[in-house]
């Protein structure tokens, strides 16, 4: 298969386009043959200073390579733009087959100093902005999969590190890009009648974000596995036919490396003495017992010892 042949026909959103991952994906996806609706207000990291500047650039930087790209102006968190971006998609292109959730924004703090417009605006972005533009995506394609037309629709959703494991001053990040992990799980349960995918990526790459937390956003030169570029044929796949089989799932994406993530699964555990319910006072021990750990110490965990 050709490069262009892996997108071909195939029409794709995405938000966040004009800068970043978002950027990158872009144009590897126009690159494979599709047709793309760049979103991106432009705002700074912390969401301030719209500008749909970058989003044009990289439409004109399509469309100078020969391909077909236009905007789809509004801000990802905003219900009413969001349904107007797939309708006019649809009515432009006559279809829609995949969207690509990227848009983010960052408000870094420790909890205590966490202000609530901060905790709500990050949220907004990156969660609710995630689940508009699916929501009006599936609606479409729910309604065309009732009226007979073959459905193959392919949502991307962005978590991150933060959403995999947490990270000290990023608790409005953690909890929004933890949240489209089980967007994502429950969008594959639902799309799933209707011919729809959903899946996560989890990349490491230098970004603006990466060099608000202090990791630089240094590239080497030739091919750096920091770089954004090395996230977007998996973007590319996911958003093709033949990812069909493939739903519900988070890939990390590190350099070279594609890692399928494990979902949360039943760990250590111990049964209450008494074969009935749980007693309060057993607990300490059991589950000290149940993590290797004994009394004394959690020397086992490697923590330091506990006296008793």
């Amino acid at each position: 298969m050709t490069q262009k042949n892996l997108l071909e026909d195939r029409v794709v959103i995405v938000t966040g386009g004009g800068r970043g991952l978002g950027r990158s994906h872009c144009l590897e996806l126009a690159a494979h043959g599709a047709t793309v609706v760049v979103n991106d207000i432009g705002v700074s990291l912390d969401g301030g200073q719209a500008d749909d500047g970058p989003a044009q650039e990289v439409v004109d930087t399509i469309r100078g390579a020969g391909g077909t790209a236009m905007l789809g102006p509004g801000s990802a968190s905003d219900w009413d733009a969001m349904g107007d971006v797939v309708a006019t998609t649809v009515s432009t292109f006559g279809r829609l087959d995949a969207i690509v959730n990227n848009a983010g924004i960052l408000r870094d703090s420790v909890i205590v100093n966490l202000t609530e417009q901060d905790w709500d605006a990050v949220l907004d972005v990156h969660l609710k902005g995630t689940f508009t533009l699916t929501r009006h995506a599936c609606a479409h394609w729910r309604s065309a999969h009732k009226s007979g037309q073959p459905v193959r629709g392919r949502i991307v959703n962005t978590t991150s590190g933060a959403g995999l494991a947490g990270n000290v001053g990023q608790s409005a990040y953690s909890a929004a890009k933890a949240g489209i992990i089980a967007l994502t799980q429950v969008t594959a349960m639902e799309g799933a009648r209707y011919g729809v995918t959903a899946n996560a990526i989890s990349p490491i790459a230098a970004t603006r974000m990466t060099a608000s937390a202090g990791l630089g956003t240094e590239v080497s030169e030739g091919w750096s596995p920091l770089d954004p570029e090395n996230a977007s044929p998996v973007v590319a796949w996911l958003c093709s036919e033949q990812s069909g089989w493939f739903t519900g799932q988070v890939l990390r994406i590190d350099g070279n490396e594609l890692i399928a993530m494990e979902p949360w699964r039943t760990g250590r555990s111990f049964v209450a003495q008494s074969g009935e319910r749980l007693d309060a006072a057993e607990i300490d021990l059991g589950m000290r017992q149940a993590l290797g750990a004994f009394p004394g110490g959690l020397a086992a965990l490697g923590s330091p010892a506990v006296s008793r």
